[in-house]
């Protein structure tokens, strides 16, 4: 199954595409947030798929906006240097533990809106990401097997950085350079772990449509399942709690290319899960 929003900001309705049929998920869900995977809804919506309980979308919901396929959720939770040679080109050596660090939950937005580059920034950065996003709560986990019962579905993820707020002027902080408003291009559909196999998916990223990033997941340092659990050992993860896994080489910090300015625009794409286009324009105070 795939879950998405369709609809302008702040009035998405939730939708279900099964078998290529897209349905309102309105009958059993106000919307696709922590309430929702709590409640145990992605098997709610197997089983009204099943039944026949969900009533098809109108052909019109498919031109709508897309919003963020998840909504409000308590934490975003993001992974440095999860790929060798990003951390190579980055000068660091491969981490010996995963590097944690947060976005604002805020920084949501739909796979197509538009990134802001913040008053000032000069050193704004792109990073195609798996998402994971959490359906059970997560706590203490034992094994591998433990984390992917916890793991309600995968997404795309762009973590747009600040790279002068993350490392010139955050002393280390890197939330600093991740949190601005728009920073995170998320979607265009949640997508199930029975309809795909997350690890060895391709991920690559666009300025401008000249190629930037081209890697697989296969080469994460550390692998979902792993990054799960560990994450459990210091955080109890909650039902919509989102995990940005890492971005591979190919970014501006490497210092190949430009930073992103006003008028450009970045496409993102994970085999299997869709892709973005977002422009990006001069927020203005």
């Amino acid at each position: 199954m795939r879950f998405l929003r369709l609809g302008e900001p702040g009035a998405e309705r939730p939708y279900v595409r099964a078998h290529g049929v897209l349905h309102e998920l309105a009958p059993i869900a106000a919307d696709i947030d922590p309430a929702f995977f709590a409640s145990d809804g992605i098997e709610r919506t197997r089983r009204a798929i099943a039944a026949g309980a969900l009533p098809v979308a109108d052909a019109a919901a498919e031109s709508l906006r897309i919003g963020p396929p998840v909504v409000r959720p308590a934490a975003v939770i993001c992974i440095g240097q999860n790929y060798a040679a990003h951390a190579a080109e980055s000068g660091s050596a491969p981490p010996e533990h995963p590097i944690l660090f947060f976005k604002h939950p805020n920084t949501l937005v739909g796979p197509h809106d538009d990134i802001l580059l913040p008053p000032g920034a000069e050193r704004v950065d792109w990073e195609v990401e798996l998402a994971v996003v959490i359906g059970r709560r997560a706590r203490y986990l034992a094994n591998d097997e433990e984390a992917a019962a916890c793991i309600a579905g995968f997404a795309v993820s762009d973590d747009v950085s600040e790279r002068a707020y993350q490392l010139d002027v955050s002393g280390g902080q890197w939330s600093k350079g991740k949190c601005a408003e728009t920073f995170n291009p998320f979607g265009p559909e949640l997508v199930t772990p029975d309809e795909v196999e997350h690890g060895a998916l391709r991920l690559a990223s666009w300025v401008n449509g000249e190629p930037r990033q081209d890697s697989s997941t296969a080469d994460m340092i550390f692998g979902v399942e792993a990054l799960i659990r560990d994450l459990s050992q210091y955080m109890v993860l909650e039902p919509g709690d989102i995990v940005n896994t890492g971005t591979p080489q190919g970014v501006a910090l490497s210092g190949r290319f430009p930073y992103l300015a006003d008028g450009d625009t970045v496409r993102v794409a994970i085999e299997g899960l869709g892709e973005q286009r977002s422009s990006v324009r001069r927020a203005t105070a």
